[in-house]
């Protein structure tokens, strides 16, 4: 079960809000809040799973509300505003609705929500689950979650709003909107290696490293200055 809280400044849109959740077999309204304050205080008081949030709000809106944030719950963002979409994935929002949602369309996000949560909440007493770490993870693309393996991956490109994940599989690369932060907790530390701001590179494919660069191949990609002691670090050998 999800617990969730719904958070718009209109009542009549809260309404319609609580009751699409009502339709939704595995969310659990535990709060209506007419602003970010009120949420706040919810929060403080009580653990919540999901958010469904407006944007435009009198005081406090949306984005300063997720901003505010230290540990921050999975957000749904629900607005009349098509305008804010990017600032929101800036902020790893899980989805992005604009008003008026569809009852599939918003079935869809909370679908997203539910899977991110199930991914997050395996099991630790099974054995199997505990002996083994997962050899993958999801991102979003195009409104649904896409699988990609760690061993599949080559090198990850930061791109101002967004990363770009180059596969061995396939000479596409996989765009999805999330910080290089959020990417780069989601990988495993022994497999890849953050080498500059902008890149962050798998280990195995590593053919070759200079002081300011690596090589994957014949691709040479630069050591940011901030990164080049990790490098060295990976090599044995002195800056």
């Amino acid at each position: 079960m999800l617990r969730c809280i719904a958070v718009d400044d209109e009542p009549l849109a809260l309404e319609l809000l609580e009751d699409n959740i009502s339709k939704v077999p595995y969310l659990q309204l535990v709060a209506k809040c007419s602003d970010a304050m009120e949420a706040m205080k919810v929060l403080q008081q009580q653990s919540v799973d999901l958010i469904f949030l407006d944007i435009q709000m009198p005081g406090l809106t949306g984005l300063q509300f997720i901003q505010s944030m230290a540990n921050k719950p999975m957000i749904i963002l629900i607005t009349a505003y098509e305008k804010y979409a990017l600032q929101g994935f800036n902020l790893d929002v899980t989805d992005y609705l604009v008003k008026p949602v569809s009852l599939d369309r918003f079935v869809k996000a909370c679908n997203k929500a539910w899977e991110l949560h199930q991914l997050k909440a395996k099991p630790a007493g099974n054995n199997l689950a505990a002996s083994t770490t997962p050899d993958y993870f999801f991102v979003n693309v195009d409104y649904s979650l896409l699988k990609v393996n760690f061993s599949d991956i080559i090198w990850i490109e930061g791109l101002k709003d967004y990363v770009k994940i180059h596969l061995k599989s396939s000479s596409r690369s996989i765009i999805t909107r999330i910080s290089m932060k959020s990417i780069e907790e989601q990988l495993p530390s022994s497999r890849f290696l953050r080498i500059h701001k902008s890149y962050i590179v798998s280990i195995e494919q590593i053919t070759a490293v200079r002081k300011n660069s690596i090589f994957i191949k014949e691709l040479e990609l630069p050591v940011g200055e901030n990164y080049r002691e990790i490098v060295n670090t990976l090599t044995g050998k002195p800056s």
